[in-house]
This record gives C-alpha cells, sequence and structure tokens, in this order.
C-alpha cells in the first residue's frame, strides 16, 4: 500500500484518478497534504472538506450545509470542475447503503476534472468499490518533516531555542527520540515538557521518550522497553558478546545508530533462564536504539483486527520507528510448525507475511527473536538469510556462573571480594543465571530479616534449597541440547 505524500497525490489525480481512500489515523494531517496538493494543481483552488455534521466547507467557511452522503456527493457532480473534495465521514456509511455506493460508481464515470478523496480509520472497502478507489496509507513523518516541525517550535518556543543553541546536537536527538510519533503526539510531547517544567535538552528528549513510549503502548501489541542494560551486566555468552563486537567494529557504532549499515537480525534459542531476554536488552542499549517487544499473543487473540492485519501494524510501527530492535519473545508461541495445525490458515499467513517482510524489509530493523524450544520453529524461519546468524545459550559453565554471581553481589552493593565465589560457582553446576539470581536474593532477604548483613553461608543454604531446571527438566533439557549441537553456534 503506497502512502499518501503530497508530490504522490498530485501525481495521482493528474494521471487521471478520481476516486482516492486514505487510511489514516489523523485526519488533520491527511486534511494539510490533501490542502497543498490541491494548491499544486492548476485551477483546483482549496478542497470542499465534507463532514456529516456541518456539510461541505472550504477553506473553514460553510459553502453548502448538506449533511445527507447521497446529497453530498450530487452536490459534488453538479459543481464545474477542476474540484478537489475531501469526504471524512463516508465509511460510517458505506457499509450497508446501496444508494451511497451506486452514487459512488456514478461519480466514477461522471466525476470530469473532479477528485474525491475519502478518509478513515480501517481498511475496510465495500468489495464492490475497490475497482473504483485507489488506496493509500497515511504514513508517520520522515525524519526530515520531524526536523523541520522541530524548527519550527524552536522559532515560536523560547525555551527549545535557548536549549538548542546550549546543545548543538539537541535537534538531531530529538529527531531520533521522536521517530515513529505523529505530529498529534510531538505536539503533546511538547506540552508535557513544557507543563513539567523540564525545558532543558533532556527534558524535550525525555518528554519525546516518554510520549514514544505511552504511544506504543496504546497499540496494544507493542511494547516500548525502557532499556538500561550493557553487556558487561550479562554473564558468559563470551562469543555472543564477541559477535555484537565485531558487528560494531565492521558496521561502526554511529552507523548502526543511524540505521545506514544496520545488520538483519539474531535469533538465540535455549533454556529459560539463561539470559536470551538480557542479551536482546544489552544488543539495543550497546547500539543505542530504542527497544520495541512484539507480544505474539496480542497479535492472534483479535483485540486489534485480525493477526494479518495486527502483524502488518506491528511491522509499519517498527519501520516507523526505525532504526530500531524489534523484541519477539519466544517466537515459537506465535510461529511454529504446531501452529499451523492448530490455527489453520492464520498461521500460515502470519508465517507468509513474516518471511516476507523479513525478507525484503528496507527499513533499518534489526530482529531479535528468542525462542525455547527451537525445533517447533518452520525450518523457513531458521535458514541462513533470515538472521545474521543463530545462538544457542546453555546453562552457563562454572567461569559464567563467577561472573553472575559477582554481578548479582554488585547490584545488592555487597562486595563480591568478601565470598568465595569460585566455591559458590562451583555448588551451582547445572544452574541458569535466572537460578542463581533468585538463590542471592533468597540470601538477602533471609539476612534482611535478621537485621544482620549476608555471608556466604547465607548462599551456600539458599542453593542447597534450590532444585534447579537441569534436574527437574532433566530430559527435555538434554532433548535441546542434542538438537542444538550441530545446529547453532554455542553463544
Amino acid at each position: 500500500m503506497e502512502n499518501l505524500t503530497v508530490t504522490g497525490l498530485v501525481r495521482l489525480i493528474g494521471a487521471g484518478a478520481t476516486m482516492i481512500y486514505v487510511k489514516t489515523g489523523n485526519e488533520r494531517h491527511t486534511e494539510q497534504i490533501v490542502s497543498q496538493a490541491a494548491g499544486r494543481l492548476r485551477g483546483v483552488g482549496a478542497p470542499y472538506v465534507w463532514t456529516c455534521t456541518g456539510g461541505f466547507s472550504r477553506n473553514g467557511e460553510v459553502v453548502e450545509g448538506i449533511t445527507d452522503p447521497v446529497a453530498s456527493l450530487d452536490y459534488a457532480v453538479a459543481q464545474e470542475g477542476p474540484l478537489l473534495f475531501l469526504f471524512k465521514d463516508f465509511p460510517w456509511f458505506w457499509g450497508d447503503n446501496p444508494y451511497l455506493i451506486r452514487a459512488l460508481k456514478e461519480f466514477a464515470l461522471c466525476g470530469k476534472a473532479k477528485a474525491i478523496i475519502v478518509i478513515g480509520q480501517d481498511e475496510g472497502l465495500p468489495p464492490t468499490l475497490r475497482e473504483e478507489f485507489v488506496v493509500l496509507h497515511q504514513g508517520l513523518p520522515s525524519m526530515d518533516e520531524i526536523r523541520a516541525f522541530f524548527a519550527q517550535a524552536a522559532a515560536r518556543d523560547v525555551h527549545l531555542a535557548k536549549a538548542c543553541r546550549e546543545r548543538p546536537g539537541l535537534m538531531d536527538d530529538l529527531v531520533v527520540a521522536a521517530q515513529g510519533l505523529d505530529f498529534t503526539d510531538l505536539e503533546r510531547g511538547m506540552r508535557t515538557a513544557r507543563a513539567s517544567g523540564e525545558t532543558g535538552g533532556d527534558g524535550f528528549v525525555r518528554a519525546m521518550f516518554e510520549t514514544k513510549q505511552a504511544s506504543i503502548r496504546t497499540s496494544g501489541i507493542m511494547e516500548y522497553v525502557v532499556n538500561d542494560v550493557t553487556p558487561g551486566q550479562v554473564g558468559g555468552m563470551e562469543n555472543l558478546k564477541q559477535w555484537l563486537a565485531r558487528r560494531e567494529q565492521a558496521f561502526s557504532l554511529e552507523g548502526i545508530s543511524s540505521g545506514e549499515n544496520l545488520p538483519k537480525g539474531v535469533l538465540m534459542m535455549g533454556i529459560a533462564g539463561c539470559g536470551k531476554s538480557l542479551f536482546v536488552k544489552a544488543i539495543a542499549a550497546t547500539w543505542r536504539l530504542p527497544l520495541i517487544r512484539l507480544d505474539m499473543a496480542s497479535v492472534y487473540d483479535g483485540t486489534f483486527g485480525s493477526p494479518e492485519s495486527s502483524l502488518r501494524k506491528a511491522f509499519r510501527t517498527a519501520e516507523a520507528m526505525a532504526p530500531c530492535v524489534l523484541w519477539i519473545d519466544e517466537i515459537e508461541s506465535g510461529i511454529s510448525t504446531q501452529g499451523f495445525k492448530a490455527e489453520g490458515g492464520a498461521a500460515s499467513r502470519i508465517l507468509g507475511s513474516f518471511l516476507t517482510w523479513m525478507q525484503e524489509k528496507r527499513a533499518p530493523v534489526f530482529v531479535a527473536a528468542t525462542a525455547n524450544a527451537i525445533e517447533m520453529l518452520p525450518a523457513e524461519i531458521i535458514r541462513k538469510g533470515r538472521f545474521d546468524e543463530i545462538f544457542y545459550i546453555g546453562l552457563p559453565d562454572a567461569k559464567a556462573r563467577e561472573e553472575i554471581f559477582r554481578i548479582h553481589l554488585a547490584r545488592r552493593r555487597v562486595a563480591p571480594e568478601t565470598f568465595d565465589v569460585p566455591l559458590l560457582a562451583g555448588s551451582t553446576k547445572g544452574f541458569s543465571g535466572t537460578e542463581i539470581e533468585q538463590a542471592v536474593l533468597s540470601a538477602v532477604f533471609e539476612a534482611q530479616a535478621e537485621g544482620r548483613s549476608m555471608t556466604q553461608q547465607d548462599l551456600m543454604a539458599a542453593v542447597s534449597r534450590t532444585v534447579p531446571l537441569s534436574v527437574t527438566m532433566a530430559e527435555q533439557i538434554k532433548k535441546i541440547e542434542a538438537w542444538a549441537f550441530k545446529r547453532a553456534v554455542p553463544a
């Protein structure tokens, strides 16, 4: 579906298109684009705008108070062209109105030198009208449009202008922070910064990130993840850390952050609790990219439309926010060979949409997918070319367990040097990183309950009370390890 732009709209109407449908979530921005396009079309002048409450208006003044949709089309046909009409509320009426459907078809035949643009929030064109309409999508503002918005805002807002003078790179930071937001969201973010009193450079940037987080949260399908994890907070995984560092060296951190040289993606599979999700956060933080999490359960539950339309919406959101990291957690819960049998056609279409997008996407979206049971994934997902690499994250070895203990002790403001960390690592063979963290937490709580500092004995007691997953699910873990032995790169 082509995005709506001023140039594209002028080209379409100039080529003879008389009926155009625009799927948009921002009527005001769409009306601005239509008005700009009308100004470029010879002899057209300002567009006529119709609503079901006020009828026709032009340049903000009421021209004809015709609120009936069929009568409004009769009025449009009767006017001498060239003219451009923008109808805002038609989709509410054409569902079961054969008179309106027929009037639109007749306009397509009789509307010489005139064009109508219908806007709506859904892609629900009646089947009988699909051949008559050219369908466009109102995309989110481009980086150039966002930059122009902030340039205009700085001319009006003395606080923003002062912040830009004091911090030369502020405009670039604002543009990156605002990617994926509509103009109404940008204005809301500016008001939030002023209302909070944080009118310095950091305050404006923070307001944009908070607005973006709220905007993505309301979509339901996606989640903006607040992230401050670094690779230093991840114990072990030396191969994966080296892979991340080599990508930085090959593409440069500046190139990755700008989206010019972003790798395609990585798939991390392995045992639950071994740090897959943590490392996804580390990738986004290291490359200074926003992290968006896609919930596959929300894609399938139908709250936001069909699974296919929900997935398309998620991809468009990710591309609008690019460069970014798209985190698909437990990808096998939404795309699996078993899902084809249970879900039927929907699962097959989801797989097809995902594969096509991964292969054809041009926007710098790095896909970081995690899976606990990679054997459930279709072969098309894990073949080379979809992801840059597939890593297997197994249970940490003794050296990695030492690192994990030191990380969690330091996080609790306990000096690791006061503990026999090698002994702790040796006594936790078969423990995952999460199980080690919970043992440390349990020891901290026990010590706090008695009003004293944590000791080595507290940690050893907590370890002895823990039955690791490698014991309770030994057969399943051995099966995963056997599958990954020659099929994935050890992390």
